[in-house]
């Protein structure tokens, strides 16, 4: 951030959850929600005290409903975007192993997505420039 920016640094992470099939899951924002309508990778905010795996183990269990270990998230790259408000700082994992079956508890909608079509969802700033890297990854 440029001195003097007094936007508040806002510390969020997220996950490419990878199927089997190595399709990644992408949610949906919910009406009423910023951003509404747009498409992410599931995640949500670090609490403070949180560690940035134990806010995404935490947040993938509350959004949902799956179980993820530790040793199976894998730090693949971050973003780092000024929105007006704050400034996002945005870790990205990659999970290819989890207990349960992912289902949307929160409002949103939910989509498998093949890597190479990740462009055509719509996305917020801050996680449109993590699709080249999860595309690197795995194709």
């Amino acid at each position: 951030m440029p001195a003097g920016d007094d936007r508040p640094l806002v510390l969020v992470v997220a996950c490419a959850l990878v199927d089997a099939d190595g399709r990644v899951l992408l949610a949906r924002r919910p009406e009423g929600k910023d951003m509404a309508g747009l498409w992410e990778f599931p995640g949500g905010k670090v609490h403070p005290g949180e560690s940035p795996e134990e806010a995404l183990i935490r947040e993938l269990e509350e959004e949902l409903g799956i179980v993820v270990k530790p040793a199976c998230l894998a730090p693949l790259t971050f973003a780092s975007h000024a929105y007006a408000r704050f400034h996002l700082l945005m870790p990205l994992y990659i999970c290819r192993k989890w207990q349960g079956f992912a289902q949307a508890r929160e409002g949103q909608t939910l989509k498998w997505v093949k890597p190479q079509a990740l462009r055509d969802y719509p996305m917020p700033p801050a996680d449109e420039p993590l699709i080249a890297h999860i595309q690197d990854a795995l194709l």
